[in-house]
């Protein structure tokens, strides 16, 4: 990588004439009587590698990109798990063995470690019941409208009776019509497979959006809607006399007949649960019924939704190898993970116990060392209900903790939300995802096996981030875990953020100075709202591709040949480098944080100084000062108080100072990508300062301070 820039002698000059003692600026105060959080640096800054192209994997799991990645000074690792976003089963092991005989069924990954395993794929779900959801995008398509009576949608079979212990009214499963506009219905047929529901209700919904608002609206039965003698076949359900308008019609399914699909008697799994082969909507008159629904295999179907899926699939459904799920034994010896424990994950909504157990098996067998087990993946985004979540997870974990009563377990593993993530009500009206998954714990006297809370963290939404948004961000993360604690999350379960960045979908706002101001403040703000660890995404270089608005940009810290070498770092590299080795002492030493806050703000009222106040393992003080104004430096006085004794302390002596910003670097966008220039590096200088000194924060920059604070006494109170 090549910065562009003055030479050493010339940085510390520039970076030493930030500070004066003409004039007192604004003022920024640590309030030190009291640390608001603590944390250690090689367990709470890390990293998340995700799939990836499969070119990718073979450039970056090799020496020269590792460096590289390893200088932004992230420590811990988390495997992401992308296969259930894509409705996916998950050979995290190709090898192993299926349920049937006939080499198909459900899958269970080898707990015998022999060959190394270097890739593994998904197998997208041959029973799938999704048209689209939040992860799939444009990939796939539910079999309720493929036009194909051979084909059917089927849900979790440990979702029955057989497995929850728990009548199946308690997990009732569904499936939901989206016509995309109001249309007039009085009709639905039903082409049932087996098993099929012998109680069920059918409803519309009052709403506008019953899946993105679902406490917007209610479900209410067709006049003509309630059905508890259910029998299979097709059948052509008059709903009303009268055509309604509705655009959202549910079918709610709380009686199977246990009869067994076309996979046969053999395994018990195929008879539980619900199938449907094709669903139809429309209207019925004396010349018959008309449908209006849309059948083809492919995204251009009446749109679906569904509670469940039934992990059954065979050799044949594997998927696209061109994008590839790290192997487990490459992860681990690449030298990303440092040698420290990694955070994985186990499939759970498209897996089953047995191949989660024997996956957490083969890595205690390698002796790979694991720090967390995330259950799952984004919940939330495959609509699943709490209860049917919680379910699972108490089965997982259950066979997982048969492998090893020490593995610390977590979920939901939400999307990224910046407000409570509310379903439709249950019988006692709760709307609550994070409570009524709670409340499923504590009922059933388990929540030991919630070790941890993790979730995701994507703030803004693609396409509207101005430069406005940035003053948002340390409310925004603030809020969210005051939210899952106001749940009722207990406050003795720790909180992680398994997979951030600004939006879900890049744009040129992550690689230009925006990106790194952003990251500052949010792990700032992160740790000092009570977070106990973090993980940045992504931690291999993704390079620079189209995004929002057609803009270009990545979730990474490098742009990179088409052939996937490293050529620059971006914004987000530096910004990583000055919080992990700048702010932070790397390690595995305490670090307590402080509150700071600066007086600086523009004519609407937005904060434009940030600060993050460290007293670090080797005594030092430690502040990060983020100046989000793009147009203009401030000058800041910087105080110490302690509220209890009203005693002021200030840095005094040598400090250690590091700036970045957008003097270090200037993104400069191109129809092929872009690139920085000048792209750093941060400049760095230790300077002489006492009580009185001003600090000049340049426009749009992170600035570092780290040295020793005395009294006005001169009586240290670095401790």
């Amino acid at each position: 990588m090549s910065h562009r820039g003055t030479s050493l002698v010339q940085a510390i000059l520039i970076v030493a004439s930030i500070v004066s003692t003409t004039v007192y600026g604004q003022t920024v105060r640590v309030e030190t009587d009291h640390a608001t959080n603590s944390f250690i640096p090689n367990q709470a800054l890390g990293a998340g590698i995700d799939r990836m192209p499969a070119a990718a994997v073979e450039k970056y799991f090799s020496q020269p990109a590792l460096p590289a990645v390893l200088a932004a000074g992230w420590q811990p690792v988390t495997y992401r798990q992308n296969t259930e976003l894509a409705v996916e089963a998950w050979h995290w092991n190709p090898q192993g063995t299926w349920s049937d005989p006939g080499g198909k069924g459900y899958f269970i990954g080898s707990a015998i470690p022999t060959e190394t395993i270097k890739h593994s794929y998904g197998y997208p779900l041959p029973h799938r019941g999704f048209t689209r959801n939040e992860g799939t995008e444009t990939r796939g398509f539910s079999r309720l409208t493929d036009g194909d009576l051979n084909t059917y949608w089927k849900s979790n079979p440990y979702l029955s009776k057989a497995f929850t212990g728990e009548e199946d009214s308690l997990h009732p499963q569904w499936v939901v019509i989206d016509l995309a506009t109001p249309q007039p219905i009085n009709a639905l047929r039903i082409a049932w497979g087996d098993p099929y529901a012998k109680q069920y209700v059918v409803q519309y919904w009052t709403g506008d959006e019953a899946i993105k608002f679902p406490t917007k609206g209610a479900w209410v039965a067709f006049p003509s809607g309630v059905f508890s003698t259910g029998k299979g076949g097709t059948v052509t359900l008059q709903l009303t006399q009268a055509p309604m308008q509705v655009r959202f019609v549910r079918i709610w399914m709380t009686e199977s007949s246990n009869s067994c699909d076309s996979h046969g008697p053999a395994d018990p799994r195929n008879c539980l649960g619900y199938a449907i082969r094709e669903l139809y909507i429309g209207t019925t008159d004396q010349n018959g019924f008309h449908d209006a629904a849309r059948h083809t295999p492919d995204q251009d179907q009446t749109t679906t939704f569904c509670s469940s899926i039934d992990p059954w699939h065979e050799p044949k459904d594997l998927g696209s190898n061109q994008h590839e799920q790290v192997g487990f034994d490459l992860f681990y010896n690449s030298g990303y993970t440092r040698g420290l424990p990694a955070m994985v994950p186990i499939a759970m909504l498209y897996g089953t116990p047995e191949d989660a157990a024997a996956e957490i098996a083969y890595l205690e067998k390698r002796k790979y060392p694991i720090s967390y087990v995330e259950m799952g993946e984004e919940p939330d985004g495959q609509y699943t209900l709490p209860e049917d979540y919680a379910e699972l997870y108490l089965q997982f974990a259950t066979a997982l903790h048969r492998v090893d009563p020490n593995l610390k377990l977590g979920g939901p593993v939400y999307t990224g939300q910046n407000e409570d993530i509310v379903v439709w009500p249950d019988a006692q009206g709760k709307i609550s995802w994070t409570g009524r998954f709670l409340d499923y714990l504590k009922s059933h006297g388990r929540m030991q096996d919630l070790a941890f809370f993790p979730f995701e963290h994507y703030p803004y939404e693609p396409c509207k981030v101005n430069w406005s948004s940035l003053y948002d961000e340390p409310t925004l993360v603030s809020h969210i875990l005051q939210v899952w604690r106001d749940d009722g999350l207990p406050s003795d379960i720790p909180m992680f953020i398994t997979e951030s960045n600004i939006t879900w979908n890049g744009g040129e706002s992550s690689v230009d100075i925006f990106g790194a101001l952003w990251l500052a403040d949010y792990v700032g703000a992160f740790f000092n709202a009570g977070g106990e660890a973090l993980y940045y995404f992504h931690y291999l270089p993704l390079g620079v591709h189209e995004g929002c608005n057609e803009s270009m940009g990545t979730f990474g810290m490098f742009t990179t040949t088409k052939d996937y070498e490293i050529q620059q770092p971006t914004s987000q590299f530096f910004a990583s480098q000055i919080i992990n080795t700048e702010w932070v002492q790397p390690g595995s030493g305490v670090h307590k944080t402080f509150s700071a806050s600066g007086d600086i703000s523009d004519a609407a009222g937005h904060s434009l100084v940030t600060a993050y106040a460290l007293l670090r393992p080797d005594a030092q003080w430690s502040l990060m000062l983020v100046n989000r104004d793009q147009e203009n430096p401030h000058k800041v006085h910087i105080e110490f108080k302690d509220e209890a004794s009203g005693g002021k302390s200030f840095f005094t002596g040598p400090v250690a100072v590091t700036t970045f910003g957008s003097a270090q670097y200037q993104w400069h966008p191109t129809k092929e990508g872009g690139f920085p220039d000048p792209d750093g590096p941060a400049l760095k200088a230790a300077v002489n300062v006492g009580e009185d000194t001003v600090y000049q924060l340049p426009k749009a920059s992170i600035t570092v301070l780290r040295g020793a604070i005395a009294a006005l006494s001169g009586r240290s109170t670095a401790h």
